[in-house]
């Protein structure tokens, strides 16, 4: 069912291909400052996909399968890139934001086999607050995390004489400071999720 809000929430899988390109390439500056608008605009899309088939009564089943899916590649895809660029590094605990990332993409996988086993049994498990402030901090950091590529450039390992300080950096500090936060609410909703999954197991 090719709808308004379905074809915008494929334009936003179609666009990740070339969200990667921009960001494949740690010292180009223009490009991160091109993925991070592209980055933009795919959020734009992901709010007015859904707003649009709700205002319209044009929910359909396409929709949502897609649109869920469309998040967790962005996202999978974005962290990947970066963590393979080196951008998931900071002053002081190296390479340790990793694991922040690792835990995010861990949890995407687990609530998404566990939404399919309580979808096969007509178990649905709807959105908490939580959860919501968890996807607003994993946005936000990503986006950080880009937009600090375009102005600062790749991060560095340790502090050192050619390596910029915390505050000439801030911004790429920002979206490390956020994708903690996620990952420490990502472990707080997914256990949510995985408890009520355990009472339909027995």
């Amino acid at each position: 069912m090719l709808t308004l809000p379905n074809i915008l929430t494929m334009s936003r899988i179609f666009a990740i291909p070339l969200l990667g390109f921009f960001l494949w390439w740690p010292d180009w500056q223009l490009g991160y400052l091109i993925g991070f608008a592209l980055y933009c605009v795919i959020g734009i899309t992901d709010y007015f996909d859904g707003y649009l088939a709700r205002a319209q009564g044009t929910v359909s089943k396409l929709g949502m399968f897609l649109d869920p899916i469309a998040d967790k590649i962005m996202v999978a895809a974005v962290i990947l890139i970066l963590t393979a660029q080196g951008y998931l590094r900071g002053p002081y605990a190296g390479d340790v934001h990793v694991i922040a990332g690792l835990v995010i993409l861990m949890r995407e996988i687990a609530v998404s086999g566990l939404r399919e086993f309580l979808g096969g049994i007509q178990v649905s498990v709807p959105v908490s607050r939580l959860a919501k402030w968890k996807t607003t901090f994993q946005l936000v950091a990503l986006g950080a995390l880009i937009f600090g590529g375009a102005v600062h450039g790749p991060p560095c390992a340790a502090p050192g004489p050619d390596c910029q300080t915390i505050a000439e950096s801030w911004i790429h500090v920002v979206g490390l400071v956020s994708l903690w936060a996620a990952a420490i609410l990502t472990c707080v909703t997914g256990w949510d999720y995985l408890r009520v999954g355990l009472k339909h197991m027995d």
